[in-house]
């Protein structure tokens, strides 16, 4: 069993989306454990604030298979691609991490390059995995996540519980 490491965020209904993304999940994997959820500002676009965590999840699967489910969630949620990166969601599922897999082979790239530089995906990560080993830099998330400036300060905690 792998354990595999996913980022959850939402702008649009992001309750009702994230409730979904979390009933989900334990529909298709074995959810280990899921962050507090943290509200934050869309980042590159004018557009409602963000709710974010990250979800530790076991699974045979390999990492293609996980993609492949996770599409199958956004697909629920109404989620319409779009051109841009920056753009509200209804649903955003992202594989951050699996095991300590090193892999640019799309639809599969883990971990995800960008995991370090936002508050939103370093934060719910670091409470919940903070001891876990990034397979690149060979440390610990914790030690990113008190390098990230400002990071704490870009990030409320809120009172949802998936």
């Amino acid at each position: 069993m792998s354990i595999v490491y996913l980022g959850l965020g939402s702008n649009e209904q992001p309750e009702e989306n994230l409730r979904l993304c979390a009933h989900e999940l334990r529909r298709r994997f074995s959810v280990l454990s899921i962050s507090p959820v943290y509200r934050n500002k869309a980042i590159g676009f004018h557009g409602d604030d963000f709710l974010n965590a990250v979800a530790c999840v076991e699974t045979a699967m390999s990492a293609a298979e996980v993609c492949e489910e996770l599409e199958k969630i956004h697909a629920l949620s109404g989620r319409e691609r779009g051109e841009s990166a920056f753009m509200s969601r209804t649903l955003d599922i992202d594989l951050l991490l699996y095991d300590d897999l090193i892999v640019d082979e799309p639809p599969v790239r883990v971990p995800r390059e960008d995991v370090l530089d936002y508050a939103f995906v370093l934060g719910p990560l670091a409470d919940i995995a903070p001891d876990y080993i990034h397979p690149i830099t060979g440390r610990p998330i914790h030690s990113h996540w008190t390098e990230l400036a400002p990071g704490p300060a870009l990030l409320r905690k809120q009172d949802l519980i998936l």
